[in-house]
């Protein structure tokens, strides 16, 4: 027959189960922090590659070199065709149409 174990074994036991499951936690944490630092990295990526998009539309629509002063002259422009009638707001939110053969063109124009 086994001998039974002390209360003392067991509570050393449950102590010892204990500090495994803290060290299992700050290991998911840790996994779970990267994980998170790779959503925002990647979240940011998004970002800036859509900003870097609107700025080449910009570009080729001004047809002259961006200079100082064009991003408050735009901006101002954009809210007044807002507080006009929500212009570009509405031009913004319409479907695209089928036909996207501008933009496509836009895209594989400006890698040359």
């Amino acid at each position: 027959m086994a001998a039974k174990r002390t209360l003392e074994e067991r509570i050393q036991e449950k102590d010892i189960k204990l500090q495994q499951m803290n060290e299992k936690v700050k290991q998911y944490e840790a996994q779970k922090k990267q994980l998170l630092q790779q959503k925002k990295e990647a979240e940011r990526k998004a970002r800036t590659h859509r900003l870097i998009q609107i700025g080449g539309v910009v570009s080729s629509v001004l047809d002259r070199e961006f200079v100082d002063g064009d991003d408050i002259r735009l901006l101002n422009f954009l809210k007044m065709q807002e507080r006009n009638g929500h212009y570009f707001t509405n031009a913004m939110n319409k479907e695209l149409e089928p036909d996207t053969q501008s933009i496509n063109t836009f895209f594989s124009d400006s890698s040359k």
